[in-house]
């Protein structure tokens, strides 16, 4: 569908993670518009050795031969984007609050794909919300950006069905292909007009805080549904973890199907039908794939021939 006009609409990326990617590939691949520049995250150090690693916008801009601005306070860099004469701001998971006088300068203002069917899950951890709560559905918005966190006016939105079974990985990479079919029919129509934004409705807001690694720690006095949906909706971060014997288990896969059984203490590994399994506070899980500290992951029976001792014992 083709905008109303000849000349290529001046587009600002911003983005940080693997998430912005799809979405700013179909920008650029789009003949009616000129990338401008793009805004992302400060490189930072990563892993054990702390190596200073650019973020993958930046890679993807580098290797596409744009502009890349990494600016600590984008407040500084209001004269900037002035000076890039910029028609429209595509934003994809930056991670920064985008001040109002910069949502001001572009002529389109400032569109934003947001990884949840707004107003449900605003904030950070969108991709998580919907595993860890059990929800049949997610999907994509593409809302214009306001002075509020995610309470912008609505553009777009489009759904995928959740079996159950996705991992955070799944609904990344689900999502990020969504967010990419969307972008290039959805901001041509809001410019020529074909589609207007509509107000979202604050009654039915909720929001999500941002996750840290620290919320990966399991608390066995959780359900059995409730730590299966979070070592889903951990994968592959921040991940899931307890503690044995002083040492960090990673608890990496379990099975879906929930063991109704409650004979054990909380917190207790011991076998069914010769496979890991561990109580909860409400029925048990089965483990299929774990990691102890400092060693490879391995299957969970592979890991039951070595450490037979682990039966009986408590995680924490």
């Amino acid at each position: 569908m083709p905008i109303i006009s000849k000349q290529k609409i001046r587009l600002l990326l911003m983005g940080t993670p693997d998430f912005s990617l799809a979405g700013f590939q179909s920008l650029i691949d789009n003949s009616h518009f000129e990338i401008v520049g793009v805004f992302t995250q400060l490189d930072k150090k990563i892993g054990r050795q702390q190596i200073l690693t650019p973020p993958p916008v930046k890679k993807w801009a580098l290797q596409n031969n744009l502009t890349v601005f990494q600016p600590q306070k984008l407040k500084l860099e209001i004269n900037t984007i002035q000076n890039l004469q910029v028609d429209l701001i595509v934003v994809i998971a930056y991670g920064k609050i985008i001040p109002q006088e910069i949502l001001d300068i572009p002529r389109w203002g400032c569109l934003n794909v947001h990884a949840s069917l707004l107003p449900k899950y605003r904030g950070a951890a969108c991709l998580n919300a919907p595993i860890l709560n059990g929800d049949s559905e997610t999907g994509i918005t593409i809302m214009k950006i306001d002075a509020g966190l995610d309470t912008g006016p609505i553009l777009r939105q489009a759904k995928i069905q959740l079996t159950g079974q996705e991992t955070l990985k799944d609904v990344h990479d689900k999502l990020s292909e969504l967010g990419a079919k969307l972008l290039v029919p959805a901001i041509q129509d809001f410019i020529s007009g074909k589609i207007k934004a509509h107000k979202q409705n604050e009654n039915q807001a909720t929001y999500v805080k941002m996750i840290n690694k620290e919320d990966g720690r399991i608390n066995w006095h959780q359900s059995a549904l409730e730590i299966e949906r979070m070592i889903r909706a951990y994968y592959p971060w921040p991940g899931t973890y307890s503690e044995n014997s002083s040492k960090i288990l990673k608890i990496i896969e379990v099975q879906n199907k929930i063991l109704k059984i409650n004979n054990y203490q909380i917190g207790e590994i011991f076998q069914d039908d010769q496979k890991l399994a561990i109580q909860t506070g409400q029925d048990a899980l089965i483990i299929l794939k774990l990691q102890e500290s400092g060693k490879k992951a391995m299957s969970a029976q592979d890991f039951l021939s070595g450490h037979q001792n682990i039966i009986g014992t408590i995680l924490k």
